[in-house]
């Protein structure tokens, strides 16, 4: 048992501290003081995972978290020197709020995969450039805003069967995932659809979304090095 306890101390440590890795684009001009950034509702999914390791949806954590990480957002931002206007996508563009959440988090994954990742696109290979399109223009006209800054999260937390899991296998060796974490966020010229800015985070255990305290510290290493 000590031994099993020792492993899952070891696996907590490792994780213990939430990390970061920020791009920008090329030839990227910080935004004039006073624009209008529209600060769009967090796209949230989060789930338990079972002993089995398969991910059951919970939708009370999703709105949570949605909520903790919109108002950590709105807190962190309050002394900007630009215009901060949150935004809640479904009331001011219907059916296509959901496409361009979709997008985003579509075009996110991407930008993960192939520039964080040991695979580069070729056309990419002098610098970040990536897009969300032209539909972001819908927003600047709604709002005469000029750039909107979108959040999304994910993650998995383990159950107590999970847990018991991951100690019994322990005591023969075998390392059992306890679930995990992750958020990116985009700054996007509405005008052009370009992403700008983009940060990605792999949330370790003080930065749980599912509360306040945990929020604020996802969203301070999230919003690292931010042209806001």
């Amino acid at each position: 048992m000590f031994r099993a306890m020792m492993i899952a101390a070891a696996c907590m440590f490792a994780a213990a501290c939430t990390t970061t890795d920020t791009r920008l684009a090329k030839g990227l001009t910080t935004p004039r003081t006073g624009a209008t950034v529209l600060l769009v509702k967090p796209d949230v999914q989060l789930a338990l995972l079972t002993a089995a390791g398969l991910p059951e949806a919970r939708a009370d954590w999703t709105q949570q978290g949605a909520v903790n990480l919109e108002s950590s957002l709105e807190r962190a931002l309050a002394t900007s020197s630009y215009t901060i206007k949150p935004v809640n996508p479904e009331d001011v563009m219907g059916g296509r709020s959901g496409q361009l959440m979709r997008l985003h988090e579509a075009v996110g994954q991407s930008i993960i995969s192939f520039e964080y990742g040991p695979y580069r696109l070729p056309a990419r290979a002098e610098g970040f450039d990536w897009t969300l399109g032209d539909g972001t223009r819908s927003l600047a006209d709604q709002y005469q805003a000029d750039y909107a800054l979108f959040t999304y999260g994910k993650g998995t937390y383990a159950s107590g069967g999970r847990i018991a899991t991951m100690v019994a296998l322990s005591l023969v060796g075998v390392a059992v995932p306890l679930g995990s974490q992750q958020a990116f966020v985009s700054l996007v010229d509405l005008r052009t659809g370009q992403i700008i800015w983009f940060n990605m985070a792999i949330a370790g255990p003080q930065a749980d979304m599912r509360n306040v305290e945990g929020a604020d510290s996802l969203v301070a290493s999230l919003l690292k090095d931010a042209p806001l």
